[in-house]
């Protein structure tokens, strides 16, 4: 099978073998491959620079089974820069779907959302809101979509003054609920419905509960970025504690 010219990005990369790497590329139309880059490593090689996270790019590639072989890529229009704490946020998303999406699963429209998301990510402030949205849609493309509009007993609309908690794999009950679940407020669940945040109660709501669907799914394995971001906003010889948003 050769696939030519696809629009794709790179989540992960390392070393395969004296000077090759292998790549984990989200293609559109493809999903989650491994492409191994033959002499990618070599000093004069084009590749070496041009496989590198959050640049849209354009790809070909040969073979079945498991892992194809790279034969092409190029840079595509509209180029991403992320750097600092955006170029962090933008690892997490990269680590989300290296350990949630299987291999040669397409994921059309996760595709496109995860463009628009590293291209929000470039401007100044709003993080935050991009990495719930984008928390969301993964559930959602995963077959976990959020209930954020309904109690999940007896159908009723949420109230937004109402407090709920949110059982994981059912959805939100009025609180307190005979399950442990994730405390928030019914403004909060519809904030996040209708992809809105008016305060940081909502954010903040919001980041609970996507984060403990996620932490279900991920079975108990940290997330390496999370690390990384902390290490990264550290200042010399303090023991700072800060988290990807």
């Amino acid at each position: 099978m050769r696939v030519q010219q696809q629009a794709a990005f790179v989540l992960h990369h390392g070393h395969y073998g004296e000077s090759s790497l292998l790549v984990e590329v989200f293609a559109r139309g493809y999903g989650r491959l491994g492409l191994i880059a033959r002499g990618a490593r070599r000093p004069r090689s084009g590749l070496r620079t041009l496989l590198a996270p959050f640049q849209p790019l354009l790809v070909s590639w040969s073979g079945r089974g498991e892992l194809g072989t790279l034969t092409s890529a190029e840079a595509a229009e509209g180029a991403i820069d992320l750097s600092g704490e955006q170029a962090y946020c933008g690892l997490y998303l990269n680590e989300l779907l290296v350990r949630l999406l299987h291999r040669h699963d397409p994921h059309e429209n996760l595709f496109d959302i995860y463009g628009r998301s590293l291209r929000r990510l470039q401007q100044p402030g709003g993080s935050e809101v991009v990495l719930r949205l984008f928390e969301k849609h993964l559930l959602q493309d995963l077959g976990y979509g959020l209930v954020l509009d309904r109690e999940v007993c007896g159908n009723s609309p949420i109230v937004p003054d109402a407090d709920y908690d949110y059982v994981l794999d059912r959805g939100p009950m009025p609180a307190p609920a005979a399950e442990s679940g994730v405390r928030l407020k019914g403004a909060s669940l519809l904030a996040l419905a209708c992809e809105q945040f008016p305060d940081a109660v909502a954010l903040r709501d919001s980041k609970l509960l996507t984060r403990a669907c996620l932490a279900r799914h991920l079975g108990g394995r940290p997330l390496h970025s999370r690390s990384l971001f902390r290490l990264g906003r550290r200042p010399a010889g303090s023991a700072g504690k800060g988290q990807i948003s």
